[in-house]
């Protein structure tokens, strides 16, 4: 996030400024060097502003009380709560689902339970793939990787596979931004005796509005962040009013951590995407690099959506593997096994095959 405080730093050195009393100029220890105030207050001023600008924007909440809404009172009648005696996952799912298998996990043992205390999505994506096509998914993701084992894939077979709406919080938002970026222009002149380089420093600001729609956090603490941003990106464009018909034959995951909580990594998404357009605008230069940054938010708006995803377990060598497919546009991502003795003897193997066209290549050269 921007900084909502301003220190005082030396333009040339970066040492801390400090003002001595008896003098009228502010002074670098460090390199000496004397600033009339007046140039300091100028050289300032634009991040004082930033500064104030960060504060107000820390005070900005997302208006997350409109996200979702209360099921009525028939709707709640069709669904439960399942918790995993094993790992303590609380899956959701409507009468007519039973879960026999532990997704997280793999244990069989589930307890149901009467279903409350949710609040209820404003918005669905359907599942468009099927358990086929998230095997054969699975089956292709394995092709092209040189160091996996070989009998990893002749021997593997699909443990558990399970489609699953998993809760997100979308974000919209409209905010105003403002950069300060350090760029550099450098010029080379070789002359006889010595080579000359010469760097000239820009400080450019920009500034503009932006507007964010559906920036999507993971709402459940059991699904890896890390999976969940992989699996991206989801259409947002296909989603739909939601219904518990939907859910009819999948599990949903309860969502564990709320709209508030979700904020910051929905804030941090909409600033490191603001500065990135900023900085794109600060072209023609060899280097550019950020010196101080705030994004105001104007407009803060957040909906509840369940989004598909199949999640697919393997083992191998007595070793879970997990993966996720995205249930809307079929793409797959998880952590596979390499082979050790393959990672060893793959460079040398590279090595012997390039050996007779290097020796070729040097042989030509010398003749």
């Amino acid at each position: 996030m921007a900084d909502s405080s301003v220190s005082y730093k030396c333009p040339n050195c970066g040492a801390p400024l400090s003002f001595i009393p008896g003098k009228k100029t502010v002074t670098c220890e460090y390199c000496g060097t004397e600033f009339e105030v007046s140039v300091i207050e100028e050289l300032f001023r634009t991040k004082q502003e930033m500064a104030a600008r960060a504060a107000e924007a820390q005070e900005t909440k997302w208006e997350t009380e409109d996200a979702g809404s209360e099921w009525t009172s028939d709707e709640a009648k069709n669904l439960h709560a399942f918790t995993c005696s094993s790992c303590g996952a609380e899956l959701v799912c409507d009468e007519n689902t039973m879960a026999t298998e532990c997704v997280y996990c793999g244990n069989p043992t589930m307890i149901p339970k009467r279903f409350d205390g949710m609040l209820k999505p404003d918005y669905v994506i359907p599942f468009k793939k099927n358990k086929a096509d998230a095997v054969a998914a699975l089956k292709n993701f394995y092709k092209g990787h040189a160091l996996l084992p070989s009998n990893f894939t002749a021997n593997n077979r699909v443990e558990a596979i399970q489609p699953m709406y998993v809760p997100f919080w979308l974000f919209d938002s409209k905010i105003t931004a403002q950069a300060e970026f350090r760029a550099e222009k450098i010029a080379v002149l070789n002359t006889p005796k010595e080579i000359i380089t010469q760097t000239s420093i820009y400080n450019c600001r920009r500034s503009g509005t932006m507007s964010f729609e559906r920036i999507p956090v993971d709402g459940s603490k059991r699904m890896d962040d890390a999976y969940m941003d992989s699996v991206e990106p989801f259409d947002y464009a296909e989603l739909v009013p939601f219904s518990a018909a939907y859910l009819t034959g999948y599990l949903a995951d309860k969502y564990d951590v709320t709209a508030e909580d979700c904020a910051l990594r929905a804030d941090k998404r909409v600033e490191t995407s603001a500065i990135e357009v900023l900085k794109s605008s600060v072209d023609n230069f060899d280097a550019v690099q950020l010196e101080n940054a705030a994004v105001i938010k104007d407009v803060g708006k957040v909906s509840y959506a369940m989004v598909p995803v199949w999640i697919l377990t393997t083992r191998y060598n007595d070793k879970p593997y997990t993966f996720m497919m995205n249930g809307q546009t079929g793409k797959v991502v998880g952590e596979l096994p390499y082979d050790a003795t393959k990672a060893f003897l793959y460079p040398a193997l590279c090595s012997l095959i390039l050996m007779p066209i290097l020796y070729f290549v040097i042989k030509m050269f010398l003749y």
